[in-house]
């Protein structure tokens, strides 16, 4: 029997789940991704945007084009990240799942915007920019 990937807000007002297995899991260390969360670092899920639904609320959303995050509007919790560029893919936050214990990361992304006082011992990639390929011709 495969795994339910379920997760929502701290209130419930939102809650999702995924029916396929992600293909993606990283911390993500960018500046943006910090003031979004409020963390020295962010770690997503990703999965197919087709495979994910929404039960309840789906969220506020802000951000400028092409980034896209949601986050309940009611108890403020971030949700999810999404990018314009690459729309068939949502970007779940770990903290967002019901069981993030199950989704180690496997990369580190945006490196070069580390906090010089963070560091994460172990032995995974680490990339000085995005780590989930986007289209090099669209801005």
């Amino acid at each position: 029997m495969a795994r339910r990937h379920t997760g929502g807000c701290r209130c419930g007002a939102i809650k999702f789940e995924a029916s396929s297995e992600p293909f993606y899991t990283s911390y993500c260390h960018c500046s943006d991704c910090r003031r979004a969360t409020g963390a020295r670092v962010a770690a997503f899920v990703g999965f197919l945007t087709k495979d994910v639904t929404f039960h309840g609320n789906e969220g506020a959303t802000y951000g400028q084009y092409p980034i896209k995050r949601s986050f309940c509007p009611t108890c403020g919790a971030p949700i999810a990240y999404s990018d314009a560029r690459i729309d068939h893919q949502i970007f779940l936050m770990l903290g967002a799942m019901d069981h993030p214990e199950f989704y180690a990361p496997a990369v580190h992304s945006y490196v070069s915007e580390q906090l010089p006082f963070f560091h994460l011992e172990d032995d995974l990639p680490r990339s000085q920019k995005h780590t989930a390929p986007r289209p090099d011709d669209v801005t």
